[in-house]
């Protein structure tokens, strides 16, 4: 018998959420196959087999919390075992016999009916059912978190704690709005738990606005030029270098060459200490279905206009895959994000702590502008917003900066020099 566990996932993660289960009890497995997809913070990982044999037990379902170490299931190495009902024995140890238990093809994959549940049709997990057991809790009194009304683990857990005097009053204020959302609303609502992901992405922004004294500047840049050089070699860099030419290699390139000049926009706050960075690891910010998340370019002010536009394109698609690895996520300087993509004219980026700049590009658009005393023209023009962390960035000290962006742009000989 060997157990399925949760392995380490990176030194700032000690937990995760059974996001899906790929196998069920009594399926046959072999050494590297995918057994189940976990949620984490940051990224979902797949969780292999490491020996052959049977599904013997899942011990956590989808949608628990689970940590590190923790034993989340167990494959049984007797190859005998290869039917559903023989591997759903409640004792592994007479695996032959399984059979002749009743209650066994009532534990395959689909929930099964609550011990406690007096007939009512509640559902609840192996788990759940055997914590409810030894805690003497009748699970029809316990409020669950999944809007299908199954019970977890976790539920009878929190509901054993709530079950104290002083935590007594926190389950009627929470009854209704699980029950019965119409009620509170008047009209018709969907409630769904919100990702782990998700979650997390809440808590940073808030902690951002909470930590930081985050302002925001503004600039234009005419992208005439950069329009221009498009125009004339997109078509030759497309056949040189096999990818297209885009605009993030060139704000990339103008953000690293602003960074050199001022690199207190590239450092970080530790304690009393001002941690600058002399190296050049770019985020960039990536609309994937479960949020938004910011692999990193690294060593960005060494590669040129084709290595960047690849890197880029490459984390894209791991991201909205959800492949991206740990370490594809973490140690960026300075991020880049693009609302303009999404048509947004402006905007105020919320920065990626505990980075001090985020540099938002919106969309292009054709405006009016001033050549000279008599002259206008119409050019195509986008608002840049640079947000900064103000305990270690003066104002002059932004706007410099976010002024160097723009003449970098607008001038995209330069980049080969500045960035």
């Amino acid at each position: 018998m060997s157990e399925i566990t949760v392995p380490a996932m990176g030194e700032s993660i000690t937990e995760g959420t059974i996001f899906k289960w790929h196998v069920k009890e009594g399926d046959s497995v072999n050494i590297g196959d995918v057994l189940l997809e976990l949620e984490t913070d940051k990224v979902n990982l797949e969780i292999s087999a490491e020996s052959e044999g049977v599904v013997q037990k899942i011990l956590r379902q989808e949608g628990e919390n689970v940590t590190i170490g923790e034993v989340i299931g167990q494959i049984s190495a007797q190859e005998g075992v290869s039917n559903a009902p023989a591997s759903k024995a409640e004792e592994a140890s007479a695996p032959a016999e399984a059979p002749k238990v009743s209650e066994t093809p009532k534990a395959a994959s689909a929930p099964v009916p609550a011990e406690n549940g007096e007939g009512s049709g509640l559902t609840a997990s192996p788990s759940a059912r055997k914590l409810a057991r030894e805690r003497g809790i009748d699970l029809d009194q316990v409020q669950g978190r999944d809007p299908i009304g199954r019970i977890y683990h976790d539920d009878v857990k929190t509901h054993n704690e709530g079950s104290k005097p002083a935590a007594a009053p926190s389950k009627p204020a929470t009854a209704p709005a699980a029950q019965a959302p119409a009620a509170e609303y008047g009209k018709p609502v969907e409630r769904t738990r919100m990702s782990r992901r998700r979650q997390t992405i809440a808590n940073r922004l808030v902690e951002a606005q909470h930590t930081a004294a985050m302002l925001t500047t503004f600039n234009e840049v005419d992208m005439t030029a950069i329009l221009d050089v498009r125009k004339r070699r997109k078509q030759a860099f497309q056949e040189k270098h096999d990818v297209g030419l885009g605009f993030m290699s060139f704000f990339t390139k103008a953000v690293v060459g602003a960074l050199k000049k001022y690199p207190h926009l590239n450092a970080e706050i530790d304690g009393d200490d001002i941690v600058v960075k002399k190296f050049y690891d770019i985020g960039i910010a990536v609309s994937a279905k479960e949020g938004l998340v910011v692999p990193v370019v690294r060593d960005a002010d060494r590669l040129g206009f084709a290595e960047i536009e690849k890197e880029i394109g490459n984390l894209a698609g791991k991201a909205r895959n959800n492949a991206l690895a740990l370490s594809e996520l973490q140690g960026g300087t300075f991020t880049i994000t693009n609302g303009g993509v999404f048509g947004s004219l402006l905007s105020t980026p919320i920065l990626n702590t505990p980075q001090v700049g985020i540099l938002g590009m919106h969309k292009i658009q054709l405006r009016p502008v001033a050549i000279d005393a008599e002259r206008m023209e119409n050019r195509p023009m986008m608002y840049i917003a640079l947000s900064y962390d103000h305990r270690i960035v003066d104002g002059s000290e932004a706007v410099r900066f976010l002024v160097t962006v723009k003449e970098l742009l607008e001038d995209p000989e330069s980049l080969l020099l500045e960035g």
